[in-house]
């Protein structure tokens, strides 16, 4: 019998001073059997980067033809591809191809050594950009896992904070490839 997804509630109150955006969103997670709460968490702050009415949570880890997040305008074409963690150079130049901006968001500790490996070869994808968060960083933000959150999120001048019952993650992304 397969294992179910678990699934996780997080009520966001996003506040971007960089886009000008403020505003609450009430998530539904389903994170896969698979999945560690640190590469959830990494998703809720892709959403909380890119929060807008028409981001979605894609299937991710179940299926290959999808990414972790995505944004699509009204024809149902995909303006914005999200990947968390260490997609291969087929999947990305794929993701090039399929959507108008790809943003991947890489963790691990053995993000340098991902990143030699295959950043030549992707550089010249220019609809791509790609951030490193410090491990450190990224499991901190997974201490913060309930499978009910409240987070208030803040985003100034690159900076990001955020925070649930009192304990703050800061974070400071490494652009790696892409302009702003």
């Amino acid at each position: 019998m397969a294992l179910k997804a678990t699934i996780f509630k997080a009520d966001l109150q996003i506040a971007d001073m960089d886009r000008h955006y403020y505003q609450d969103h009430a998530l539904t997670i389903a994170r896969h059997p698979s999945e560690t709460d640190e590469r959830m968490m990494m998703r809720v702050l892709a959403f909380v980067i890119h929060a807008n009415e028409a981001l979605t949570f894609g299937k991710g880890l179940s299926a290959d033809d999808e990414p972790d997040l995505w944004q699509k305008d009204l024809t149902g074409a995909v303006d914005l591809w999200i990947e968390v963690g260490q997609p291969d150079e087929k999947r990305i130049l794929k993701a090039c191809g399929r959507s108008a901006r790809v943003v991947v968001y890489c963790y691990s500790p053995t993000t340098h050594i991902w990143w030699s490996q295959l950043g030549s070869r992707v550089e010249r994808a220019k609809n791509l950009t790609v951030y490193q968060v410090p491990a450190e960083t990224s499991q901190a933000l997974a201490a913060l896992a309930e499978r009910t959150m409240q987070l208030q999120c803040t985003i100034q001048d690159g900076q990001i904070w955020v925070n649930s019952q009192g304990h703050t993650v800061h974070i400071e992304l490494t652009r790696l490839l892409g302009a702003d």
